[in-house]
């Protein structure tokens, strides 16, 4: 081979191995690096979720409770900034320069190509300006979002509120993305699937300076979003504002229940917050505020706060022994201004006999320290600890002690003690007696029940035995019903025929020389029971337990007010207040001073009653 020839070869093959480093190199951008191609595809094209609308949520009547309105995020793509006027850009979005600058470099670091929101929740006010000026910031752009909006300042712990997802959520869920929003609380978290719909998404042509010149490829490949269903809640929200102005200045809840569907009518803690507050820009330090309040304006004190039911626990006790055949309602018990056994002594109000119907009218707590005995001490059970488990067993069937698999977020169980606890804490190996945990009799010593927990009892009253799980949702979307669990019948475990009997007095509740006689409702029979649920901190709490009318129910509802002292003073009277309200739609005007009573007390801690 001549020299000409090997050089022929040598210059081919120094031709050929630039090419193979060019064919490498190019496979290399445009196949293996991921930042190359999401670069020249960002040059002609971009692509923008379409985020959906929430769907809207309705009370029971058709009014609407919750809606969405426009709201917009700044985006970001680093590579393709260029130099801009920052202090513009800064009075546009109203922040700091500095400000912008942490945002923008939290931006870069996340990717230079992929863009990133770095202002969010701009209102269309500010969008209005924003959109006039933003072909001078080369590499921004916006996308449209949606905010809740709340006509009315109620219900906030019902409806609950929408916030940015966790990472946790976005392990748990790929359908959402960092900067996302999902359900927080309320309706909203507990319905945030039906609620939030589906993602789109739009691909746009774009220009050199990043401008959008027109849809990509016609469009074909865009993806339309899907609003999210409606949503149909249970609430009267006549009747939730209404208890929400007799409750202002107090600490406390109310829940009202319709019994014959389990469908929650009200649902009201105090205090509460306006929803208003908990949407935009100003959420982070408006919930700042809220949760740093002393008087726990965020806290739910209708699913989790947890309370001694006190004297309005009595009728699971009548009941329970009834059930036993231990009394009958002629059965008569002796009231010396208490219970006494040896050195033990319980206080009452009386110095007479009474018989079942008189035990709950005027709530005996010497009348129903001799059922619980009768109940605990029955020969049949073997012992007080059997005896106990049995108690304990019936009250369980009545919802109180677990959780009640309801629709509503983060639910209190409430406490009803095992024997085993007592055997820890109480009897440590000693013999079994009633009058160490004789506080259960009138619904105190260690029991804990929820206001929802109390609510659905009194429905179980009205009802004669059984109630639907309670739950906050009528009607999902156009079609879709809701869960079958909540229209299946729960049972206490007492016959039928002995509610009748215990309901008699608490219909006398509201006659002459009965606890709530000054909360009688002319033309309304109403059944309730009086309680006061001790308060180691201060002033007693009022509570109250109620349905009407006594046939065919069409609500029930407890009531606490927290420092309101005795049933009588404040539960009773604002719980027939609410049972007139929901049943005549106005208050008779020679009731209209006790309305103005209660609305006007100021209950926020102890020494503050009127």
């Amino acid at each position: 081979m001549d020299t000409l020839t090997r050089r022929r070869y040598v210059i081919i093959g120094l031709f050929i191995l630039v090419g193979l480093i060019f064919i490498i190199r190019l496979f290399d951008l445009q196949v293996l690096s991921p930042d190359y191609k999401q670069s020249a595809t960002n040059n002609v094209m971009r692509k923008v979720v379409q985020y959906p609308s929430r769907g809207l949520i309705y009370d029971r009547n058709g009014e609407l409770l919750v809606y969405d309105k426009a709201s917009y995020d700044l985006l970001v793509t680093p590579r393709e900034v260029r130099k801009f006027d920052t202090l513009l850009l800064c009075r546009l979005l109203e922040i700091e320069k500095a400000d912008m600058e942490i945002r923008l470099e939290t931006a870069r670091k996340y990717s230079t190509y992929k863009p990133s929101i770095i202002v969010k929740q701009i209102t269309p006010e500010s969008y209005a300006f924003l959109q006039e000026q933003l072909h001078k910031f080369h590499g921004f752009y916006t996308q449209t979002r949606t905010l809740r909006e709340y006509p009315k300042n109620i219900a906030a712990h019902v409806l609950g509120y929408v916030g940015e997802v966790s990472g946790d959520l976005i392990n748990k869920d790929n359908y959402y993305l960092s900067g996302d929003y999902t359900g927080i609380s309320g309706i909203e978290n507990s319905y945030e699937k039906e609620l939030r719909g589906e993602k789109g998404v739009q691909y746009f042509l774009v220009d050199v300076h990043s401008r959008i010149k027109g849809s990509y490829r016609d469009g074909r490949i865009d993806v339309a979003a899907k609003t999210g269903k409606n949503l149909r809640s249970s609430i009267d929200s006549k009747l939730q504002e209404y208890i929400e102005t007799l409750m202002q200045n107090k600490l406390g809840s109310v829940v009202a229940i319709e019994p014959s569907t389990g469908e929650v009518l009200a649902m009201v803690s105090v205090p509460g917050y306006d929803p208003n507050l908990l949407v935009g820009r100003e959420r982070g330090q408006n919930f700042s505020v809220l949760r740093s309040d002393t008087l726990q304006p965020i806290f739910n004190r209708s699913l989790m706060a947890k309370y001694p039911p006190g004297s309005t626990f009595k009728m699971v006790h009548a009941l329970i022994a009834l059930q036993e055949g231990v009394i009958t309602p002629e059965t008569i018990f002796s009231c010396d201004f208490g219970y006494h056994v040896g050195g033990y002594s319980m206080g009452c109000h009386h110095d007479q006999d009474f018989d079942l119907d008189g035990g709950i009218s005027h709530s005996c707590n010497s009348y129903f320290s001799h059922v619980f005995k009768e109940i605990l001490e029955k020969p049949e059970f073997g012992g007080v600890r059997n005896g106990y488990d049995i108690w304990r067993e019936y009250t369980l069937s009545f919802g109180f002690g677990r959780n009640l698999e309801t629709d509503f977020y983060s639910v209190e169980e409430g406490f009803v003690p095992t024997s085993d606890y007592y055997e820890e804490n109480v009897y440590k190996r000693s013999r079994w007696r009633v009058l160490p945990i004789n506080s259960l009799a009138i619904g105190q010593g260690e029991l804990g029940t929820t206001p929802l927990q109390m609510a659905n009892y009194a429905a179980i009253l009205a009802n004669r035995g059984f109630y639907y799980i309670p739950h906050i949702i009528k009607k999902i979307g156009d079609d879709e019903a809701i869960d079958e669990r909540f229209k299946e019948k729960q049972h206490a475990i007492i016959n039928e025929e002995h509610f009748e009997k215990v309901i008699n007095g608490m219909q006398q509740v509201f006659e002459p020389g009965g606890t709530a006689y000054l909360s009688r409702v002319n033309g309304i029979t109403i059944c309730g029971k009086t309680g006061t649920a001790q308060n180691p901190h201060g002033e007693d709490h009022s509570v109250f337990t109620a349905f009407a009318p006594r046939e065919n129910p069409q609500i029930a509802l407890s009531v606490y007010v927290e420092y309101g002292d005795e049933g009588s003073m404040y539960a009773a009277p604002i719980s027939s207040l609410i049972i007139e309200k929901y049943m005549n739609d106005s208050i008779s005007t020679s009731r209209k001073w006790i309305e103005e009573r209660m609305i006007n007390a100021i209950l926020l801690d102890p020494g503050t009653a009127d």
